[in-house]
């Protein structure tokens, strides 16, 4: 492992008159913030800053080193500053900022840049993301697209590179899931330059762009995504294949990596958001909820008459096409009905809703076959579109119907796209806060929102209330499979055999999902972790409120300050608990 030595230099912590704590709390965020934006051009654009919209980001090795270098000194700084004069608004600001730093000096000292993609996502395609999230307003906003994919190779090259320093350390993504995840690589390989994504942004423009510009930029268009973007894609391919696929590990686990053991405890803290929690202490939690969840499924499944075993009942849901929808565009039209009558549920629930809207749309088919079950895809606040519940219809006749109240409830409303919009319009706070997204906390919520359909009563059947049991016991069983498969040596086979003997997941959706555990380490154990803390709460807040409790009040208290680390969160909770009791005598 390759630690940080870090020397805090006199000229990143100041000089000259000491400024007051709020001040200097000020300047140092406004810092964090501009390099942030300055470092990543592409998260820039995602958070509604287009200064940087001609750049890529860059990520040889030298960037990574500098950028924890700046978090350390950043880090630094904000030890320095005396938190005991600043207000509880400011505390708030410095401890959020203290737990990104922490985890940013952390986790760069395991080099995860030799690994930059995942099982459904990485690199090689979030630049999708980016795009969609760029206004294509005026002649200026084209030409600055155009110089980003000039610059786009380059970043490709990057990281091939880095990817080969970590076939050279051992560092690599587990050979044996490779051949499901080469097929998103493939798919950047088009034959035209037309047919590319990259090149949609000019198969429509603004009326304000003249025909003659627009084709002008068109033709630009083609010649650097045709001449340039593809051939480094083809670049790309051609090392995944004769490289990468050759001499990725073996091994499967992240206990198997390079100071494997250190790496996967230090993810296990920030996707959880705990410090004191341990892989065996999570893999027992699991077991204990997939043993609840159980009880809960048997009780369901009496509800519906079926008279079989519970493998019976699994392979009836898997089998029986009344479950599935009979094509892609049915099951985009069912998770809409379903999202919109949740829609008008909420002021029973949430004291503030959000003003930014969002709409139902298909996983792009360029990622669709080894991507997730549905994701959502959140928009800044100056963005052209909404937020957006994306429906993966790929393989639709194994995507049951029953799963989708618990679907739309966890990544549209109330889950990740009410708690996201709301954090863009989070009053008298910096820019960062707006777009933290603590994994704990916005999983947490996202799992919370299924259950709380409940009692919104979304589900209609006891075929529904099975989907969400599944659901629900999917994230029960990643704390078992994603501690299993990291620290205490899995097979991909028993981690496929544990999620679809104790969930109705199509196997497709089985084995996607397993893949993206061993792709993407700890990151799975964060719905869980969050959802139980965030009903813990709420037992709390009943308890100690009685008759005082409101719903509404409560989750309001939950969203108002945005993504927070369970600790955090936990002290909010209290302190809102104990301001309701004092607004009551």
């Amino acid at each position: 492992m390759k630690k940080i030595f870090l020397t805090v230099l006199f000229l990143l912590c100041g000089a000259g008159a000491q400024a007051a704590p709020a001040e200097e709390l000020a300047a140092l965020i406004d810092d964090y913030w501009a390099s942030e934006m300055t470092e990543n051009p592409f998260s820039a654009t995602g958070s509604g800053i287009y200064d940087f919209n001609d750049q890529v980001p860059d990520v040889a090795p030298a960037d990574h080193q500098r950028r924890a270098q700046k978090a350390a000194a950043f880090a630094a700084r904000l030890e320095g500053i005396d938190k005991i004069e600043l207000t509880a608004d400011e505390k708030l600001n410095a401890d959020l900022l203290a737990f990104i730093l922490k985890h940013d000096v952390v986790q760069a000292e395991y080099d995860g840049w030799r690994i930059p993609f995942l099982a459904d996502t990485g690199f090689h395609t979030n630049f999708g993301y980016t795009i969609s999230g760029t206004p294509f307003r005026s002649e200026k906003d084209y030409e600055d697209y155009l110089k980003r994919l000039s610059l786009f190779p380059g970043y490709i090259d990057q990281h091939i590179a880095n990817m080969r320093q970590g076939l050279s350390d051992g560092f690599t993504q587990p050979k044996e899931i490779l051949p499901k995840i080469l097929p998103s690589f493939e798919a950047q390989v088009t034959k035209s330059a037309e047919d590319h994504p990259y090149f949609g942004p000019f198969q429509s423009m603004p009326d304000r762009i003249s025909k003659r510009r627009q084709r002008a930029l068109q033709r630009q268009g083609r010649k650097i995504v045709g001449e340039q973007v593809i051939p480094a894609f083809e670049r790309l391919l051609i090392f995944m294949q004769d490289e990468y696929l050759v001499g990725a590990r073996e091994t499967l686990g992240a206990y198997d990596l390079p100071d494997g053991e250190a790496y996967y405890n230090a993810r296990v803290r920030f996707y959880t958001s705990l410090d004191d929690i341990t892989a065996e202490e999570i893999h027992g939690i699991g077991l204990k909820e997939v043993a609840r969840i159980r009880a809960e499924m048997a009780t369901v499944i009496k509800e519906t008459g079926f008279a079989g075993s519970f493998a019976e009942f699994l392979d009836y849901l898997r089998t029986d096409k009344q479950f599935y929808a009979d094509n892609p565009q049915e099951l985009l039209d069912r998770a809409a009905w379903i999202s919109k009558d949740i829609d008008g549920r909420l002021p029973a629930y949430f004291g503030k809703l959000p003003r930014q809207p969002y709409s139902v749309e298909p996983v792009p088919d360029n990622i669709a076959p080894n991507y997730t079950t549905a994701r959502y895809i959140g928009a800044s606040a100056d963005s052209d579109r909404g937020g957006q519940f994306w429906v993966n219809t790929y393989n639709h006749e194994q995507r049951p119907l029953y799963q989708l109240a618990a679907m739309a409830l966890h990544e549209a409303v109330p889950g990740h796209h009410l708690q996201s919009a709301l954090s863009l319009e989070i009053e008298n706070a910096p820019a960062f806060r707006k777009d933290f997204y603590p994994h704990a906390f916005g999983e947490g919520w996202g799992l919370y929102a299924e259950k709380l359909g409940v009692e919104m009563g979304i589900y209609q059947t006891p075929y529904d209330h099975f989907g969400r049991l599944t659901w629900e016991m999917w994230r029960a069983c990643r704390l078992v499979i994603d501690t299993g498969l990291h620290a205490k040596g899995w097979t991909r086979e028993e981690a496929i055999d544990y999620l679809a003997s104790n969930t109705a997941l199509s196997l497709h959706n089985v084995n996607t999902e397993v893949d993206r555990y061993i792709a993407w380490p700890a990151q799975a154990l964060a719905y869980k972790m969050g959802e139980l803390t965030i009903w813990e709460l709420r037992a709390k807040a009943e308890t100690e409120l009685g008759d005082d409790f409101d719903i509404r009040a409560f989750h309001d208290a939950i969203l108002v300050n945005g993504g927070m680390p369970l600790e955090i969160l936990r002290a909010q909770i209290d302190e809102y608990i104990t301001e309701t009791k004092e607004q009551r005598k």
